[in-house]
C-alpha cells in the first residue's frame, strides 16, 4: 500500500516542464479574473448609475403628463365647482359626467373617491362605482382607497401601485396623481401604466449583461491566446533546454572518457616507465645473482641486494600509484593528514616548496567533501608541477562560518589569458566537483602566480561523533 502511494504521488508530482508552466499561468490566471471582475464590477456600476437615471428622467415625464391631465381636468370642472355649494348635487353630477367622459388612450381615465372610500366615477371600470373601497390593496399589500384618501385630504400627491390595464385584463405598475375637492370632500386622480418604462429599464440592464458577457468573453479569448503563447514558449524553452542539457551531457560524458583515456594512460605509463623497468633490473640481478652462484662467484650476493633494493622501489612505486587513485589516509585519518602527507610527497618529489597550513575544525567533513577538496588539491599541484614552473606553494585548510575553505597558492608564471578563457580538463574537473557539492571554485591568476579558492558549504559539515586524534594532534576533518 505504501509503494502504492509512493507511485501514485510520484505520477501526480508536476515535472521541471509543469512547473515552469504552472508558475507562469498561475499569476497570469490569478491576474485576469482581478481584472475581469473588477472590469464586470465597475462597468454595473457605471451602468447601473445609467439605468437609474434614465428610470428616474421616465418617471418624472410621466409624472408631468399626470399632472397636465390634472390640469385640463381641473380646467373642465373648475367653473361648476368654483359656483357650487358644498352640497349642490347638481354641480357634483355634472361634475362626475366631465370627469366620466374624460378618456384618453388604450388605457386613461379619471376616478374620484369621496373620502369615505365610495367610488364615484370608473369609466373604464364601472364596477367599482357605488361600491365602498376603503381598505383595498394592490397584490403586493400596497393601500390603494385609503391612501388615495389621504393624499387628497393633504392637498395631492403621486402614488405607485400595480392596477388593472383595461387593455390587457393584467395587472401592472401604475402612478397614479390625486389631488382633493375639499368643499366636495372628494378625490380625484388619474393614472399612467409604467410598464413600457420598466421593460426599458429591463431591457437596458439585459444590455449591460449582455456587454459585461461580451467583454468577459473577450477577456477569455484573449487570456487563452497568451496562454497558447505561454505554453508554446515553454515548450520551445523546454526543448531548448533539453537540447542544451543533452549537449551538455554529451559534452560530459566525453569529458569523463577523456580523463578515463588520460586516467588510464596515466597509470600505463606509470607502469610501464616506472614499474615495469623497475621490476626488468630486478630480473636482471636475480639472473646474474643466479649465473654468479652457479660459478661460485663471491658477487652473487651484491646482484642480490641489488635486487632487493630494485624490488623495494617497486614496492614504494605501487604504493604511490595507489595513493594517487585512492589514499588510504584519506579514509583513515582525514582529510588533514592526507594534504599533508599529499604535499610532503610533492615537494620531495618536485623540490618546489610547499607551506601547509590547516585548523581543527569544529565538525567534520563528509566523504563527498574530503574527497572533492583532496582531488582539487590533487589536481592543482599537478598544474602546478607541470605547467605553472614555481618554487613555492602555500595550502591553508580552514573552516568558516560559510564552510570548509581551501586555499593553494603559487609564485610561477600565472595561467596564460587565453587558457584562462577556455580552461582545460582540470580546471573544469575542479569546478565541476564543486557546483556538485553546492560549493565554489574562484581562480585568480596573474604573472606573479595563481591562487585556487575553494569551498563547501555546512551542509557538508558533520559535527565529530567521537573525541578521535590523528598523530598530529588535530581533529579528523
Amino acid at each position: 500500500m505504501r509503494s502504492l502511494f509512493s507511485n501514485l504521488r510520484q505520477r501526480l508530482s508536476p515535472n521541471y516542464g509543469q512547473k515552469l508552466f504552472l508558475l507562469a499561468t498561475v499569476p497570469l490566471l490569478l491576474c485576469v479574473t482581478i481584472i475581469t471582475l473588477i472590469v464586470a464590477g465597475q462597468s454595473r456600476q457605471l451602468a447601473e448609475r445609467e439605468i437609474r437615471a434614465l428610470e428616474t428622467q421616465l418617471i418624472d415625464a410621466k409624472r408631468a403628463e399626470l399632472r397636465n391631465y390634472m390640469s385640463l381636468a381641473r380646467t373642465a370642472f373648475v367653473n361648476i365647482y368654483g359656483r357650487a355649494a358644498p352640497d349642490d348635487e347638481q354641480a357634483k353630477l355634472e361634475v362626475t359626467r366631465i370627469l366620466s367622459a374624460m378618456i384618453y388612450g388604450q388605457d386613461g381615465y379619471f376616478f374620484v373617491f369621496d373620502y369615505d372610500g365610495n367610488n364615484l366615477v370608473a369609466p373604464r371600470q364601472t364596477d367599482l362605482i357605488g361600491e365602498n373601497w376603503s381598505g383595498l390593496q394592490d397584490r403586493n399589500g400596497v393601500m390603494i382607497t385609503d391612501e388615495i384618501v389621504r393624499l387628497a385630504r393633504s392637498g395631492g400627491g403621486y402614488h405607485e401601485i400595480d392596477w388593472l390595464k383595461p387593455s390587457t385584463g393584467e395587472a401592472a405598475p401604475m402612478i397614479v396623481i390625486v389631488s382633493g375637492l375639499q368643499d366636495w370632500r372628494w378625490a380625484i386622480g388619474t393614472g399612467i401604466f409604467i410598464d413600457d418604462v420598466l421593460e426599458t429599464v429591463a431591457a437596458a440592464r439585459a444590455d449591460v449583461e449582455a456587454r459585461i458577457q461580451q467583454t468577459t468573453f473577450y477577456i477569455l479569448l484573449v487570456t487563452i491566446a497568451a496562454l497558447i503563447i505561454v505554453f508554446g514558449s515553454g515548450m520551445m524553452f523546454n526543448i531548448r533546454e533539453r537540447r542544451l542539457a543533452d549537449a551538455k551531457l554529451k559534452q560530459l560524458t566525453e569529458r569523463i572518457i577523456d580523463t578515463q583515456e588520460e586516467e588510464r594512460s596515466r597509470v600505463a605509463r606509470e607502469l610501464h616507465d616506472g614499474i615495469s623497468q623497475i621490476l626488468v633490473s630486478v630480473r636482471y640481478a636475480l639472473e646474474l645473482a643466479r649465473r654468479r652462484l652457479t660459478k661460485g662467484d663471491d658477487r652473487a650476493g651484491e646482484s642480490l641486494d641489488k635486487g632487493i633494493d630494485s624490488l623495494g622501489g617497486a614496492i614504494q612505486e605501487v604504493r604511490r600509484i595507489s595513493r594517487d587513485l585512492r589514499p588510504g589516509v584519506l579514509d583513515d585519518l582525514g582529510l588533514g593528514p592526507a594534504l599533508q602527507s599529499l604535499t610532503s610527497e610533492f615537494s620531495t618529489r618536485t623540490g618546489i616548496t610547499v607551506d601547509f597550513e590547516t585548523v581543527v575544525f569544529r565538525g567534520r567533513l563528509d566523504e563527498e567533501g574530503r574527497i572533492a577538496l583532496y582531488r582539487v588539491a590533487q589536481e592543482a599541484l599537478t598544474n602546478i608541477e607541470r605547467h605553472a614552473g614555481a618554487s613555492e606553494v602555500a595550502l591553508t585548510l580552514t573552516g568558516s562560518r560559510k564552510g570548509a575553505v581551501m586555499r593553494i597558492s603559487d609564485n610561477g608564471r600565472g595561467i596564460p589569458q587565453g587558457r584562462s578563457n577556455n580552461p582545460g580538463l582540470g580546471l573544469r574537473n575542479m569546478a565541476e566537483r564543486m557546483e556538485q557539492l553546492d560549493g565554489s571554485l574562484e581562480i585568480t591568476s596573474s604573472r606573479t602566480g595563481t591562487t585556487i579558492l575553494a569551498m563547501i558549504p555546512l551542509s557538508h559539515m558533520l559535527r565529530p561523533t567521537t573525541a578521535t586524534t590523528t598523530d598530529t594532534g588535530q581533529t579528523p576533518t
